[in-house]
């Protein structure tokens, strides 16, 4: 055993670097094709102004906004049915009930996006126009809603370790001092789960701005700047897939490679952010 265990540290070791250099050299590849936006001075251009080819204006501020929009608002709504079902199964786990969600969750988590995507627009959609009784019922208000329901079951799960990790020590204390359920959860669970909730509803984050499916099939897909959950938009990675230039060498074209590095860079955002929250938590006593 002791002599396989360098040679297991080296094959770790190998895929952690082709995985660092596939990352780097997709950078660089982005980098290298979007430069002539940089040299020509477009790129506050492209930052700032709305997309209308026709008219030479080749901006992204209208799909830098959607996809905040969409991504927070999906955020917003599927952190607290996360939690909800997170404390079902960890705290309050009924005998039948509890294990029965966490397979249900677990099984979630490996459905394809463009499933979530046509149930959206077969059932969410007409209920959404219907209701709304404005436009098509695909705005960013239905794409956030399908899209809560997609990042829950990663939430879910990360919730629902971070609950179970507390040791048993701190509860049977807690049971010694006469707490129910609920006041064993607000004074001893949460406290000491934030990091676990914040790292989970991080990676949600970014999935769902990393999402294409959802947001392509539900939104709308308007390139105007959106200026209520009710309006149509399009998200940058809905405006990648949509592109199509004929000329590689037109703005048109170079613009993509911009929709991509801010992508990476709200990724790199995103590592930074869960590299911290770890290493805070592993500073605790």
């Amino acid at each position: 055993m002791k002599s396989s265990a360098p040679a297991i540290e080296k094959v770790f070791f190998l895929a952690a670097l082709i995985s660092a250099s596939i990352s780097i050299i997709i950078l660089l590849f982005m980098i290298i094709l979007g430069l002539p936006l940089f040299k020509g001075g477009f790129i506050i251009q492209i930052l700032t102004q709305p997309w209308a080819p026709d008219h030479q204006l080749y901006g992204i501020y209208p799909m830098i906004i959607g996809t905040l929009a969409i991504a927070f608002l999906a955020l917003l709504v599927a952190f607290p049915l996360s939690l909800g079902t997170s404390i079902l199964i960890s705290i309050i786990k009924p005998p039948v009930l509890s294990s029965l969600l966490e397979k249900i969750v677990q099984f979630m988590t490996g459905i394809p996006t463009v499933v979530f995507g046509f149930i959206g627009i077969f059932l969410l959609t007409p209920f959404m126009r219907e209701q709304l009784s404005r436009g098509s019922g695909r705005c960013i208000l239905s794409a956030s809603l399908m899209l809560a329901v997609l990042i829950a079951p990663t939430m879910i799960l990360f919730f629902t370790d971070s609950f179970d990790r507390i040791p048993k020590s701190w509860l049977t204390a807690a049971d010694a001092l006469g707490c129910n359920r609920m006041q064993k959860f607000l004074s001893v669970i949460l406290p000491n789960s934030l990091k676990g909730l914040a790292t989970g509803s991080v990676l949600a984050m970014g999935r769902a701005i990393g999402d294409t499916m959802i947001a392509l099939m539900m939104a709308g897909n308007a390139v105007a700047t959106p200026h209520s959950v009710l309006d149509p938009a399009r998200t940058l990675t809905a405006h990648i897939a949509m592109v199509i230039a004929a000329d590689f060498d037109s703005l048109e074209f170079r613009v993509i490679f911009a929709c991509g590095l801010i992508l990476y860079f709200i990724t790199l955002v995103i590592t930074l952010v869960i590299r911290s929250l770890n290493q805070a938590a592993g500073n605790q006593p």
